[in-house]
C-alpha cells in the first residue's frame, strides 16, 4: 500500500479509556494479546514516553483537543463544560468530521465541530449523565436487553469480592466495546466515501466495569500474570490525600469497584485478567476497523493515531482506578501509523504531552498551529528530524466536590516530572511525593520528607511554579471565551 503525501490526509484517532502503557504485547508485554496494536507499533512510530495531562477523562481529553492544560481550558474534572475544540477548525477547512464513540464532552452531545456523532459514554454512569440514553442505550433497548450497572451488580452475593470485574452476559454483540468497534466497521462500510475524512473512534472499555466476554477472559485467567506488589513501608509513606483516597475507595463503590484495602492474589489476578481481556476484545475491533478503512479506500492516503485519555492503577501501590499520578496513569500509549508518509518501525523516547499530537493534526490537515497552544508539535519526529523533546511534563487534577465526590483533602494535584525525577504536589498540604526515578521506577519510595532530597524536592516545586506563571502569560487571556 503507498500512500500519497501531495493531499491531506484522512485522519483517524482511535481513543480507548483508562488503558495502562503495558497492554501492547510489542511494548515488551508479552502477556498480552494485541495483534492489531503490536502491527500500529511495528509498522508506525511509538511515543514510549508520552504523558497525559490530567488523571481523569473528561480534563485530560480536552486537553487533546484543545492544545492547553487544564488550567488554562478550566476544564478540571468530568461535567465541566467543552464545547469546543481544533475539530471545528478541520470542519471549516473542508474535513468530514464523524465521533463514534465516547468523547466525553459535556454537554455529552455537544458537536464539537463534527458532522456527525454517535455518542457512547461510560458504562456505569451514576454521578453526571446518570439518565442520559446515549447510542448504545438505545441499541440496549431496541433488543429488549437491560444494561449491566452498578445496581445490578450490586444484587449479586459476590459484589464485594470482585474488585469490578464481571462476566459480561448479554449477547457479546450487545457489549459496548464491540458496539462501538461494529458501528465504526458499519460507518466505514456503508456511508459514502467522503474525503478528506477525520473520524474519531472512542472505545468506552477497558474502563471499569471490567467486563470481558468469558471467551476472551479464559486465556488470561490461565497467564501468570504481574500483579501488584504493595508493602506496609509503601502504604506508610502514601501522602494525605492518597490514604484518605483509600479509604473512600473502600467506602464507595464507584464505577461498579467495591475495593478493599486487602485484596488477596486471586481477587487481584481475577481483576487484572478481566482488564487485559477487555483490552484484546478493543484490539479484535481495531483490526476490524482497519480493514474496512483499507476496503473502502481510505488507508491508501490516511494517518492512524491511537491513544488513550489515562492509565488504571488497578490495585498498585493499593489505590483502585486513577486520581494519583503514577506513570501507570500519566503515561500512555501514543502511537502514529503512516506507512509511505512516515518511516514506521520506530520507537521514540522523548519526553512528550500525550497533546502534543494536536498541532501534527494540524498540520497534515494544512492548517497553522495557533501561537498560543501549549503544545510542542511532535512532527519532527515523526519526519525522523529528531530532537530532544521537552525538559519536563505536566499534569494536573482536581480535588473533590459535591459532584466528583473524588480525591478529597486537597483543591489541586500537580505534577512535574523530568526523566530522572518526579514530584506531586497537593495543594494546602504539607505532604506529596518525590520519586527518584533512576532508582525507584516503580514508585514505590516517597522521598518527600527525605533531608538528603529536600534541595531537590525545592528545585520541582520551583519548576512546577514557573511553568504556571509562564502558562498563564502564553495562554491564560485565550481559552476561557473558547471552552
Amino acid at each position: 500500500m503507498t500512500q500519497s503525501t501531495s493531499q491531506r490526509p484522512n485522519i483517524v484517532l482511535i481513543i480507548t479509556d483508562q488503558q495502562r502503557y503495558d497492554t501492547i504485547a510489542a511494548l515488551g508485554f508479552p502477556y498480552m494479546d494485541t495483534p492489531n496494536l503490536d502491527r500500529l507499533v511495528h509498522e508506525g512510530i511509538t511515543f514510549t514516553n508520552s504523558f497525559v495531562s490530567s488523571a481523569s477523562c473528561a480534563p485530560a481529553r480536552a486537553s487533546l483537543f484543545k492544545g492547553y492544560y487544564p488550567h488554562t481550558t478550566g476544564i478540571y474534572k468530568n461535567a465541566d463544560t467543552w464545547r469546543h475544540s481544533w475539530v471545528e477548525d478541520l470542519a471549516a477547512a473542508g474535513y468530514y468530521c464523524v465521533n463514534i464513540g465516547k468523547m466525553h464532552t459535556y454537554p455529552y452531545e455537544t458537536p464539537l465541530g463534527f458532522h456527525e456523532r454517535f455518542v457512547v459514554e461510560n458504562k456505569d454512569r451514576y454521578l453526571e449523565g446518570r439518565w442520559f440514553f446515549d447510542r448504545w442505550d438505545m441499541a440496549l433497548q431496541a433488543q429488549g436487553l437491560t444494561k449491566p450497572q452498578r445496581e445490578l451488580y450490586r444484587l449479586r452475593a459476590d459484589y464485594k469480592e470482585r474488585l469490578g470485574a464481571f462476566e459480561w452476559e448479554l449477547p457479546e454483540k450487545a457489549h459496548s466495546d464491540f458496539f462501538v468497534g461494529n458501528l465504526a466497521t458499519w460507518w466505514i462500510e456503508h456511508k459514502p466515501k467522503v474525503e478528506p475524512l477525520f473520524l474519531q473512534i472512542g472505545f468506552p472499555g477497558p474502563h471499569p466495569p471490567y467486563d470481558p466476554i468469558p471467551r476472551y477472559a479464559e486465556p488470561y485467567l490461565k497467564k501468570d500474570l504481574p500483579l501488584p506488589q504493595v508493602t506496609e513501608e509503601e502504604l506508610a509513606k502514601l501522602p494525605r490525600v492518597q490514604q484518605i483516597h483509600r479509604d473512600h475507595d473502600a467506602e464507595v463503590d464507584h464505577d461498579s469497584i467495591a475495593y478493599t484495602k486487602t485484596p488477596t492474589r486471586e481477587q487481584l489476578h481475577r481483576q487484572r485478567a478481566y482488564y487485559l481481556a477487555n483490552v484484546t476484545m478493543i484490539d479484535e475491533k481495531i483490526g476490524e476497523i482497519l480493514q474496512a478503512l483499507e476496503a473502502k479506500g481510505y488507508l491508501e492516503n490516511a494517518v492512524v493515531i491511537f491513544t488513550t485519555d489515562h492509565g488504571d492503577d488497578l490495585s498498585d501501590h493499593g489505590l483502585s482506578q486513577k486520581w494519583s499520578m503514577y506513570d501507570i496513569i500519566t503515561r500512555t500509549p501514543l502511537i502514529v501509523w503512516a506507512p509511505g508518509r512516515f518511516q514506521g518501525g520506530r520507537q521514540i523516547d522523548a519526553l512528550v504531552q500525550q497533546f502534543d499530537i494536536a498541532p501534527v493534526i494540524m498540520e497534515l490537515a494544512g492548517l497553522p498551529v495557533p501561537a498560543h497552544w501549549e503544545t510542542e508539535s511532535l512532527m519532527p519526529f515523526l519526519k525522523g528530524e529528531g530532537g530532544e523533546g521537552r525538559e519536563y511534563v505536566f499534569a494536573e487534577q482536581a480535588g473533590a466536590d459535591a459532584l466528583t465526590g473524588i480525591l478529597f483533602g486537597t483543591g489541586m494535584m500537580t505534577m512535574v516530572r523530568n526523566k530522572e525525577w518526579k514530584l506531586v504536589h497537593y495543594l494546602d498540604n504539607d505532604d506529596g511525593e518525590l520519586y527518584d526515578l533512576r532508582n525507584d521506577p516503580g514508585e514505590h519510595n516517597n522521598l518527600w520528607w527525605e533531608a538528603a532530597c529536600r534541595e531537590k524536592r525545592e528545585e520541582l516545586l520551583g519548576v512546577l511554579r514557573d511553568w504556571l506563571i509562564r502558562s498563564n502569560l502564553r495562554a491564560g487571556k485565550w481559552c476561557e471565551p473558547w471552552r
